[in-house]
């Protein structure tokens, strides 16, 4: 298999589960094929793209604040360096206490609709994509449990990656600089991500060794990496997925993260199965996630928090 290999989540063969744990340990990415999605997801491509197309009269009433992150925003911050790329971010449409933060756009019919569609399914196929991976680890019941995420908390973003600076260029000045990459390398915080790509390609990883790898667009697949939260509950045999997505040159790109999170204030520490010598202290995921993204809108002067901070030390 290719270092990123299709797993078939309807029938995983024993040869797939082998290539799954080995590309899990290696950079924290795989593909999903047999997920029976494929209508619902040429829905979202669609609306997608047309909530991007719909100009400022639309997005420009939806742009987020300090106050609340969810909507849309065009100059985000990843290593203190700004994106290439403009995004809509919503919480879970099916809960009124998350959906009453959401904000969605007017003269946009079917909309929203298409989006608790999405939320509804990829929520399932986290779900699925979980119990997977708990048998690849062999989790008894209580490990399952702690490794585990909360879809009230999982939120979704769609990205659009213009080629050239996203931001016109009349409200440029004063903005910190743009980038080396459309989308600087980073982890995300949570348990694992379900990300669409378009076919444009870009998406990259980092293994081990620090060489970077493609993660190309297969048609009919969705992309899984791992994040933060794995990492530290498999006590390092799995790996947090180091990505970042290079600039686009001659088209603009597409994807749409169902980022799979913990519960607010879950402790996150590694599982017993997998640690007779933990590498990693307890900590609350919510408070984590908070100085994770404080330096979002501003460049803060240092580098945001990483699970890193929490390793144990030991004393000589």
């Amino acid at each position: 298999m290719s270092q990123v290999p299709v797993i078939d989540l309807s029938a995983p063969s024993p040869e797939a589960i082998a290539a799954l744990d080995a590309a899990c340990h290696q950079h924290g990415f795989f593909l999903l094929s047999g997920h029976g999605a494929d209508a619902l997801i040429e829905q979202t491509w669609d609306q997608t793209s047309r909530f991007f197309d719909a100009g400022t009269d639309v997005s420009e009433p939806l742009r987020r604040t300090e106050d609340n992150p969810l909507g849309y925003f065009d100059r985000e911050l990843t290593k203190r360096k700004r994106d290439h790329k403009q995004v809509f971010d919503f919480t879970n449409p099916t809960d009124p206490e998350r959906d009453k933060y959401n904000r969605w756009p007017k003269n946009l019919p079917g909309f929203r609709d298409a989006m608790v569609d999405f939320h509804s399914e990829f929520t399932a196929l986290a779900q699925r994509t979980m119990a997977l991976l708990h048998d690849v680890l062999a989790l008894g019941p209580e490990s399952q449990a702690k490794m585990a995420f909360n879809p009230i908390n999982s939120p979704v973003r769609l990205n659009h990656y213009p080629v050239g600076d996203p931001v016109p260029e009349d409200q440029r000045e004063g903005l910190i600089e743009l980038g080396e990459t459309a989308l600087g390398y980073h982890t995300d915080p949570g348990m694992i991500t379900l990300l669409l790509q378009d076919n444009t390609g870009g998406l990259q990883t980092q293994d081990r060794d620090g060489n970077w790898i493609d993660v190309p667009p297969e048609p009919g697949t969705i992309v899984v990496n791992l994040a933060d939260a794995v990492q530290v509950q498999t006590n390092d045999r799995w790996r947090a997925a180091v990505h970042r997505v290079v600039p686009m040159t001659t088209e603009r790109r597409f994807s749409i993260p169902y980022f799979a999170n913990p519960s607010r204030h879950a402790t996150i520490d590694p599982l017993p199965e997998l640690a007779a010598d933990p590498l990693y202290r307890s900590f609350d995921w919510t408070e984590f996630m908070a100085a994770r993204t404080a330096d979002n809108f501003a460049d803060l002067g240092t580098e945001d928090a990483q699970i890193t901070d929490y390793l144990l030390t030991i004393s000589s």
